[in-house]
């Protein structure tokens, strides 16, 4: 049976009045239809079909005796009900589920009580006490997307709220309150204090306004003698969606609404995944989808569209018909709620004939020898029983539990006459049968020395066995002293030269680099380290030769500048003499063992040459302060520790500037020559004038 869907129309509003009504309804039992024309097209209508249509002339008691009254009959057989109100907001949901003060205006929810109290108490006075009808309420509202309980105070409230678990199928809140009722009175009085806890607001559209869903939980328990019939019925009323441009809703007011919105698009999306026949129905996205459950819950479910007849509704009008429209082809099972006993007692089965009579019972966990003593003890000593209800045999026998047993064996009494006597020719003649020991079996035939010659005789043959599947070795011929000297000195040669080589190509590299950056004199000095590495190279002569014509030539420059560091005619935009490719041709000759390897134009040709001024430092080698003299000795002390502590230098600088002290070293005469200024000691690789002054102004 499918979801009964039943549309209300709600009369128009005093600001509404102005307006032209494009509902219209026809309530003729099978043809019970809502029209509504086609906002693209006047001239067409749009008609759906619905279990029931009531217009804007219908009253409350009218709605209730033809939809809701037949469903506390369900009610009490075992069934549940669900009942819920959709529609978008402003259009009669609240008053429709909760109604006014009056008695012409109280919604379904205070009749369902009304109807269920007068049944209950009607079965009572039928059945003459023998049946009794409990019921309880449960009140709670999801407020974004969060569950509260609204018999509480909004102060006692936790700000995350009560969580969800699944428990049979069903969801439930965990933490909610649930209030016995027993009349209508304190009914209508819980659900005021209730309702004075809901969050309500109000909008342009509504000045009344839920801001969440509000879901009532009855309760009922039908108890005939040891039968116990359990029923809930859940009328719930959904807030509606909000347009918040008609709404003009403000920054609060438009989290409430996006909250709603999403709640009411995650009903919309499982509404269609069901109709689609989806294997996976989206309820987890959202806690409202997850309570109400359409298509899982088992029982009578009711939708109740609430619709606004005016033109300012239509659009809003026109989805809530699509969408009730979908909904009422969900397929929903009506299966009746299992019964449950109370104090019922395990039926004994009884045994005709003499020879059979009833035993007691034994645990389950004992052995044939505890068996045995339990029968034998008395009624009067069973307080007295061991504290283990089993025994395990082991190779050494407990002496604590040996004598337990004698002494309780000892003291034993002739059994009860209502006891059987053992049988000695059955299965209780082979309880007093003794075991043998486990030692026994478990002793060995052998001494520890046979053992022992047996282990080694086997590992001989193992060893010998193996020596005769390996191949014989040939003897090696002795190679003479002079032949190994040769070969040692051979293979030292080797070595040396392959790092020779790897260092000489790094000092070509690291000089390409100074001629890219215009620093000829660094230039110069790596070409000459790197000579030794590679003697009779003519391209790295001549190219040594032309970077001292070079400098020779811009000597006299320098000396009229009277003492400013010399600025290289490179930075200055001067070209120096075509020299052709000769760093290439250097590498290539240097390594043609190896032509694979990158040649010193590929890697350095390809960096980004920018022309700049060697760094400038304040102060000259003539005027040292006492901080830059402490600068210097800490910097000539080459140790690692006291030149990371400067400021701005991190180990792996540290570790660059005294490998640019190494090189400087190598390149003069003396292998250990101090930095003298602080010119030179910004000349270093990886060291420039700001490195420099940040160095200096770090020290105290």
């Amino acid at each position: 049976m499918g979801i009964r869907v039943v549309a209300r129309v709600r009369p128009q509003q005093k600001k509404e009045l102005g307006e032209d009504a494009i509902v219209t309804t026809t309530n003729g039992g099978e043809r019970s239809l809502v029209k509504i024309p086609n906002p693209k097209n006047e001239s067409e209508a749009f008609s759906f079909q619905f279990s029931g249509v009531y217009d804007h002339t219908s009253t409350q008691q009218e709605l209730f005796d033809h939809e809701i009254y037949p469903n506390i009959k369900h009610l009490f057989q075992g069934f549940d009900v669900t009942i819920f109100a959709y529609g978008s907001t402003g259009t009669g949901k609240t008053h429709t589920m909760r109604g006014g003060k009056s008695l012409a205006d109280r919604g379904i929810i205070p009749r369902l009580l009304s109807g269920v109290f007068r049944r209950a108490r009607k079965i009572m006075k039928d059945s003459e006490g023998a049946t009794s009808v409990g019921i309880s309420l449960s009140y709670y509202e999801i407020y974004n997307d969060k569950v509260f309980d609204l018999f509480e105070m909004q102060e006692k409230r936790s700000i995350a709220g009560l969580p969800l678990r699944d428990n049979g199928g069903k969801t439930v809140v965990v933490g909610l309150t649930e209030r016995p009722c027993e009349s209508l009175k304190e009914f209508e009085r819980l659900y005021d204090e209730a309702n004075n806890n809901r969050s309500t607001s109000a909008t342009k559209l509504n000045p009344t306004s839920s801001r969440s869903h509000a879901i009532l939980r009855l309760k009922l328990s039908v108890s005939t003698g040891d039968q116990v019939r359990t029923s809930t019925a859940s009328a719930i009323d959904l807030a509606g969606s909000e347009d918040n441009r008609r709404t003009e809703n403000g920054k609060e007011r438009m989290v409430e609404s996006a909250s709603i919105n999403k709640s009411l698009f995650t009903l919309a999306k499982c509404v269609e995944a069901i109709g689609q026949g989806q294997g996976r129905i989206p309820y987890r996205e959202s806690k409202m989808t997850r309570i109400l459950s359409l298509g899982q819950n088992n029982g009578f479910t009711m939708m109740i569209l609430n619709l606004a007849p005016s033109r300012s509704y239509h659009l809003d009008t026109l989805s809530s018909l699509n969408f009730a429209n979908r909904t009422k082809t969900i397929e929903v099972r009506e299966v009746e709620n299992e019964p449950v006993f109370k104090g019922c007692t395990r039926a004994v089965p009884s045994f005709a004939g003499l020879a059979i009579q009833r035993q007691p019972l034994r645990p389950l966990a004992s052995t044939v020898y505890n068996a045995s003593v339990e029968g034998a003890n008395t009624t009067a000593k069973r307080a007295d029983r061991p504290s283990k209800a089993f025994n395990v045999y082991s190779d050494k026998e407990r002496l604590s539990n040996g004598a337990n047993h004698t002494s309780q064996l000892a003291g034993t009494k002739q059994p009860s006459p209502k006891k059987r006597v053992l049988d000695p020719t059955g299965y209780s003649a082979l309880r007093h049968v003794k075991r043998p020991a486990l030692v026994n079996r478990c002793t060995p035939a052998m001494s520890k020395q046979a053992i022992e010659e047996m282990i080694e005789r086997k590992v001989t043959n193992i060893l010998a066995a193996k020596a005769l599947d390996q191949p014989s070795i040939a003897p090696q011929t002795e190679i003479s002293e002079e032949v190994q000297r040769r070969l040692d000195m051979l293979e030292k040669k080797v070595g040396e030269n392959e790092d020779g080589r790897q260092q000489g190509l790094a000092f070509l590299l690291m000089a390409k680099q100074h001629v890219v950056r215009g620093e000829d004199a660094s230039a110069l000095r790596m070409y000459r380290l790197a000579k030794d590495f590679f003697p009779g190279n003519k391209r790295l002569e001549a190219k040594i030769e032309k970077l001292q014509w070079k400098m020779e030539k811009e000597k006299p420059e320098a000396e009229r500048r009277e003492g400013t560091p010399a600025t290289s005619l490179a930075s200055k935009g001067h070209k120096s003499p075509p020299d052709g490719d000769a760093d290439t041709d250097v590498l290539e000759n240097a390594g043609e063992s190896n032509r694979n390897a990158k040649s010193d134009g590929d890697i350095y040709l390809k960096a980004k040459c920018a022309k700049r001024r060697p760094p400038q430092v304040k102060e000259d080698i003539g005027s040292l302060t006492p901080r830059s003299r402490h600068l210097l000795d800490i910097i000539n002390t080459r140790d690692v520790v006291s030149i990371r502590k400067l400021k701005g230098v991190g180990a792996k600088k540290a570790e660059s500037i005294i490998a640019a002290l190494t090189v400087v070293g190598e390149g003069g005469e003396d292998p250990f020559r101090n930095i003298a200024s602080l010119q030179e000691l910004s000349m270093l690789k990886g060291v420039g004038s700001k490195t420099v002054e940040n160095m200096r102004a770090g020290l105290l």
